[in-house]
This record gives C-alpha cells, sequence and structure tokens, in this order.
C-alpha cells in the first residue's frame, strides 16, 4: 500500500467484479478509466477478484477466508455487484459486501443524487439541476448488526430475533460527518428516523443529532420519520441537501433517490473509511440485474461515476471531475447514445466508447 495517498502517482486498486453484470460494466469501463488516469499524470495497478456467487457456488464462500487481509494493503476497492438468482441475498451480503464495509470500517455509505440535464425524472415538473441532494448511511452497525439468532427451528414455536446496534461513537461520527457535509453545500441537513415506534434506538439518534448540531449553528435541521420522508422524496425531492439516516433506513431511501433521478444505473456509491488505515470501496448501486446478464445493454455510467467518487477519494480531483463532467456531457446530448434503461437502444460498449471520445 502506498504510504501517502495524496501524493503518490501510483496506486494499488483491488477490483471485485462480482456477479450478474458487475464484470460486464467493470470490463467495459476500464479503459476509459485508464485513460483518465494517463491523462492526469497518475495510473494505477488492478488485482482482479473473481470473488462472489460463482466462487460461492464452487468453493462454498463468497470471497477466502483471507480475503479482508488480501485487500487491506490496496489504496482503494472497487465492486461491481453482488448477488445471484440461486444465492439468497443475506448469503451473498453476509459472505462479502457487508465484511468488507465493517472489517474496514467504512462508516460513511455516500450516495449523491442527481437529476443530469438531459435525463427525465418520472416526477412531473423536475428539470435538471432541480434534484441534488446526497445521502450520509449510517454503514457498519444500526439495523444490519448481525445481532440475534433463530431457535427451535421447524417447530410451531420457532422464533427469530434480530437486534439493531447502535453506538454513541457510531451515531455521532456519521451524523458529524453529515453536518461537514452541509456546510460545504447548502447548509441544510434531514435526520430520518422512526423514533415515534422505535423508542430506544431512534430516540437515541434524535438525542445525538440535537447534541452535534449545537457544533454547526449555521446549518438547518430537519427531521423527519422515514414514512413521511418517502413521500416527501417524491413530493418535494427539490428541498433535501444532506440526508443523514440509518443503515436500513438509508438503503430505502436512497432507492427512491435513485429512481427518482432517472435510472438506477445513474446512482454512484462509496463505502469510505476517512482515515488512512483501511481502504475505501466504491460500487454502484444498481445491483447484479440478473435478466439482462449477458444482453450487452447495462448501463455503465453508474460505474464511471463510482469511479469518479474513487479518485476524488484517493485526493485525484481533477481526475475525478473529468469523469464526471464527459458523464454530464455526455447525459445533456441528446444525440448521444443511450442504454434501454434511460430510453436508448445503445449497449454498454456504445456508451463507453463515446465517453472515451468525449475526451
Amino acid at each position: 500500500m502506498t504510504t501517502n495517498k495524496r501524493t503518490t502517482t501510483k496506486y494499488d486498486i483491488e477490483l471485485i467484479p462480482g456477479d450478474g453484470i458487475g464484470p460486464e460494466v467493470v470490463d467495459a469501463a476500464l479503459p476509459l478509466i485508464r485513460t483518465v488516469a494517463d491523462n492526469h499524470g497518475f495510473h494505477f495497478e488492478a488485482t482482479h477478484r473473481d470473488w462472489g456467487t460463482e466462487n460461492y457456488l464452487d468453493h462454498g464462500e463468497m470471497m477466502p477466508e483471507d480475503g479482508l487481509e488480501r485487500l487491506a494493503d490496496a489504496d482503494a476497492v472497487f465492486l461491481g455487484a453482488v448477488g445471484h438468482p440461486e444465492v439468497p441475498d443475506h448469503v451473498t451480503l453476509h459472505g462479502l459486501l457487508l465484511p468488507i464495509r465493517k472489517g474496514f470500517d467504512q462508516y460513511i455509505c455516500k450516495r449523491p443524487n442527481v437529476l443530469f440535464e438531459g435525463i427525465e425524472s418520472p416526477l412531473r415538473g423536475y428539470e435538471s439541476g432541480d434534484i441534488d441532494f446526497v445521502v450520509y448511511r449510517e454503514n457498519t452497525e444500526g439495523e444490519y448488526a448481525n445481532v440475534g439468532g433463530r431457535e427451535h427451528r421447524g417447530l410451531d414455536h420457532e422464533t427469530a430475533v434480530q437486534s439493531a446496534l447502535f453506538t454513541r461513537r457510531g451515531t455521532e461520527r456519521i451524523v458529524r460527518a453529515a453536518f461537514e457535509a452541509a456546510t460545504e453545500r447548502e447548509g441544510s441537513l434531514t435526520s430520518i428516523t422512526k423514533s415515534n415506534a422505535q423508542a430506544h434506538s431512534m430516540v437515541f439518534w434524535d438525542d445525538v443529532v440535537e447534541d452535534i448540531s449545537d457544533e454547526f449553528p449555521d446549518v438547518t435541521v430537519e427531521r423527519l420519520l422515514v414514512d413521511a420522508a418517502s413521500m416527501d422524496l417524491v413530493r418535494r425531492p427539490h428541498e433535501f441537501d444532506v440526508i443523514v439516516a440509518s443503515n436500513l433506513f438509508g438503503d430505502i431511501l436512497t432507492d427512491i433517490g435513485a429512481q427518482i433521478t432517472g435510472s438506477m444505473g445513474l446512482a454512484p456509491s462509496g463505502n469510505v473509511h476517512p482515515g488512512e488505515e483501511y481502504p475505501s470501496m466504491f460500487e454502484p448501486v444498481h445491483g447484479s440485474a440478473p435478466d439482462i446478464v449477458g444482453e450487452g445493454v447495462a448501463n455503465p455510467l453508474a460505474t464511471v461515476l463510482s469511479w469518479s467518487m474513487l479518485f476524488a477519494d484517493l485526493g485525484e480531483t481533477a481526475a475525478a471531475n473529468a469523469l464526471w463532467d464527459v458523464v454530464t456531457d455526455q447525459l445533456a446530448d441528446d444525440s448521444a447514445p443511450r442504454t434501454p434503461d434511460l430510453g436508448g437502444d445503445a449497449g454498454t460498449e456504445a456508451v463507453v466508447n463515446d465517453l472515451r471520445s468525449r475526451l
């Protein structure tokens, strides 16, 4: 691993193409990503890991037992997608994605939601730029903590217990990160809970937000219950700036955010460990999309935008901006190739080739 990821010109990137359309979009985008890196005076070594459900079906594990050790010295990790129709989702998530998030303390899941020029929202009356918010989702505990169990399996009194875990340290750091983001954006933060029904964990979350808000007197704070927030993301998405939420609520709300801004194929994501101790991991939100695997029509833009976030995390701001801008430029061009999810008939390769020509 490089000793200072802010000054080096060579990076070690771990690539986990994963499942379904993951390998398709990762492989298609990689030449474009290398071109942008070369154009901005740095390069990276990419180590491919064939981990995922195929590995699970062959060897009974999503990744090797020492998988985290193999990734630990990287400057960043890129994940294509996780999921397979023949493998239950809880197996895929708990076998690969969640261990990386938790093992590398990637406690910030950062998911921007932007209505780009040239993209039509399914919501009536919204134009480019009208929707632009970012979700800070707690990423290592909350409702996705693996606390609980099942007893008396197969009997009529079979019991399942699932407990959410909220620590002051974990809640304070994600809330503080969201407040800091709000100071750099429009100065507005919305905290999402369900504290009317969850009187311990969510009221605790509310208390932490109240405490942290004293440190940021210039940030306007709104508090919403998750059901109201889900409605308001459809009813008034233009009013949101920074949203902070627990693991489960953040997961759900960001899927809504991706849809109202045009497509899951445009939604990037970063699992961020802000320090130097562990690598961060970046991934498109769209999932493995088994219904279109092998058809060559998967939208690569979420992957490209996720690489933009990765470069930004490495401190390569110019390269990050170049990737984000070339996607923005392509989407604003009515004559540009578009994949079916955006109303076109172009394939993955055609979209990437067009991006490269625009560089």
